[in-house]
Order: structure tokens, then C-alpha cells, then sequence
């Protein structure tokens, strides 16, 4: 089956198409490092057979949380926590991503110094942002410099820079959130320039042969905002800087969102064929018939399972088992197999 076939990105080999997404647990404290629940939580996915794991969204600055209890890479001294949950994962056959992350005008810790690229909170239950100076700017690139080689030390096999649901990257992309008139803002190119300059500072420090992920939002669902056609003229600017596409949609604003399995599907699809990047689909995705049409109609190269991947850590090891293919499983629940 196409699901279990392995695959080779970069010089980044899965044993299998199958993801777990990043999705914040929330579950650290104001110091932003790891504990035992995140070994539990993850080290559970590996030994169920997934074959990319990428982390939860971990911040490049403690300004840019989502919440005072996230994950952290602002400084050195996260870096052994981290390094100690890779090499656990590493022993159980699964490869290991980090998605470095500023949350910008979405940071729901009001003590925070809340930034973003335009002065505009993201709702009443948000402090309004203060508009990023050019000095602010180059900071929070170099924050995510610094946050790349605290990985790399860390010994993650991929990074992913965060670039959607709203977050501070998406909102330098969509006009809809960004109302500059310098060179940060206005024309796309010129909202694009945040990203290419965080690309291009990572690329100092990330080796060559590990993948960069980018994840998007490839709609932003209202009017003057992000569609998927502006989507692909943004990743056509950076896609020399990048390996992976992540292809997600929403969280710049409150907007209605259709939802049913497999609805941002067509997204990965369509970006995969016209930036000819590789492409993870995610979107409600729960069932192995979905992930066989998906990889073998070509419409993506990997396969996210979030939600699902909560109820059912074994996800990858109960399929094989009852389509009966052959994987290794863990030494310790071999028992399991038919």
C-alpha cells in the first residue's frame, strides 16, 4: 500500500507517508521547556509507526508565544530538554521536525510586548499590536536564526517555519493584515521580504542536506485576503529557499470555513503541480482510503493526520496490521501483529 511505501526528501528518509502535524499541547510553563507530559506525547506517535513528527508550534521568542505555557527555543538553556525528547523520538525510527514559531499580534500573554507588522489585534480578547519598527524586524529574523541553530544543535532532521493561521509571517503576507508602506508592505513582493529574509538567515546555520518545511495558509477565506492563487505567486518567490510545503488554510481572522474531511486537500494539489515542491495535505483527514487516494492520485506526497493522531497513537500500526503489511514494529509489541 502506497501509505506504508517509504519516501526520500532531500537527504531526509521516511519509512512512511504518514505525519503528525504540530499542534499546540499547551502543557510547558513561563519557562517554555520541555516535560514529562511532551515525552509522553510524542514518544507514543513514534512508537506507533508515524513517520514524520513534527512538534508543536515552539517559539523563537518569549514575546512570540501563543500562550504563556508553550513550547520554547529563545534561548540556550532549552536546548537539552529538547535534544533529550529528539533522541528518544530518533530510537523508536520516526524523524523529527521542529516548527519554529512567533505568534506576533495573536501572543495571548498581555504582559508580552505584542508585535506585529501593522498596528490591528487580532480581536477584543487581544491587546492591539504595536507596529514593528525596522529594528524589530531584524531582531525577530535573527531571533529565528538563533532558534534554527539552537535546532540543529538539538539534532532535529527537519525545521518548519511557521507561516500560517494567522501568525506573525501570514500576517507580513496578507494585505489584509499588513498596511505598510515600506518594504515590508504594499506590493507582494514586498510583503513577501519578512519571510525571504528568515529564510535566508536560517539557510546560515541549517545544513543543506536536512529539509526546511514551510507551512501556509493558502486561504485566508475573505474578501482582499489570501486565495490559493496568491498563494502559489508567494511560494514561487521563496521555493528555492524551502523543500517542503505544508499546506494548511484560515487563522488570520475570524471567517466561515466549510468544513468536511479532506477540504484543504485540493490546496496541496494545486500548489504541488504549480510551485513543483513537495506537498503535505492535512485537513480532517482520519481514514487509510483517504490517504491512498490522496498519495496515489499525486495530489501530495505526505499525509497529516492531527486530530486523528490524538485518538489513535497507533494509527499506523493498526492499518498495517489489517491490511497485513509487513513494517516493523516496535520489539516491544510484536505480539500485536496477526
Amino acid at each position: 500500500m502506497l501509505t506504508f511505501q517509504p519516501i526520500k526528501i532531500s537527504n531526509m528518509y521516511l519509512k512512511n507517508r504518514i505525519v503528525m502535524p504540530p499542534m499546540c499541547m499547551y502543557s510547558s510553563d513561563d519557562s517554555g521547556f520541555v516535560n514529562e507530559f511532551h515525552k509522553v506525547h510524542y514518544i507514543s506517535r513514534a512508537l506507533g509507526g508515524v513517520g514524520l513528527i513534527i512538534q508543536e508550534a515552539t517559539s523563537v521568542e518569549k514575546r512570540g508565544r501563543i500562550s504563556g505555557n508553550d513550547l520554547g527555543i529563545w534561548e540556550d538553556a532549552q536546548i537539552e530538554g529538547l535534544k533529550e525528547l529528539v533522541s528518544s523520538l530518533k530510537k523508536h525510527d520516526s524523524k523529527v521536525a521542529i516548527q519554529l514559531a512567533h505568534a506576533g499580534r495573536k501572543c495571548g500573554v498581555k504582559s508580552e510586548d505584542i508585535i506585529s507588522c501593522s498596528s490591528i489585534n487580532f480581536n477584543d480578547d487581544y491587546k492591539v499590536a504595536r507596529e514593528m519598527t525596522i529594528d524589530d524586524i531584524k531582531s525577530v529574523v535573527e531571533s529565528f536564526k538563533a532558534a534554527a541553530l539552537r535546532a540543529f544543535k538539538a539534532d532535529y532532521d527537519a525545521i518548519e517555519i511557521h507561516a500560517a493561521h494567522g501568525y506573525l509571517i501570514h500576517q507580513f503576507l496578507s494585505p489584509i493584515t499588513n498596511h505598510r508602506d515600506d518594504e515590508y508592505g504594499g506590493s507582494l513582493v514586498n510583503r513577501v521580504r519578512f519571510l525571504r529574509d528568515i529564510l535566508k538567515q536560517v539557510h546560515e546555520v541549517w545544513p543543506n542536506d536536512r529539509p526546511i518545511i514551510l507551512r501556509i495558509s493558502a486561504s485566508d477565506y475573505v474578501k482582499d485576503g489570501i486565495d490559493v492563487y496568491m498563494m502559489r505567486d508567494i511560494v514561487n518567490q521563496i521555493k528555492d529557499l524551502i523543500d517542503i510545503l505544508h499546506v494548511s488554510s484560515g487563522g488570520l481572522v475570524l471567517a466561515p470555513i466549510n468544513l468536511f474531511p479532506g477540504y484543504q486537500v485540493k490546496f496541496a494539489e494545486y500548489l504541488k503541480e504549480e510551485t513543483g515542491l513537495p506537498t503535505i495535505a492535512v485537513g480532517l483527514i482520519t481514514n487509510i482510503e483517504q490517504v491512498e487516494e490522496i498519495i496515489g492520485n499525486n495530489r501530495a506526497d505526505l499525509v497529516a493526520l492531527g486530530r486523528e493522531l490524538l485518538r489513535n497513537p497507533n494509527w499506523v500500526l493498526n492499518h498495517a496490521n489489517s491490511y497485513g503489511v509487513k513494517i516493523q514494529y516496535p520489539p516491544q509489541y510484536i505480539r500485536g501483529y496477526n
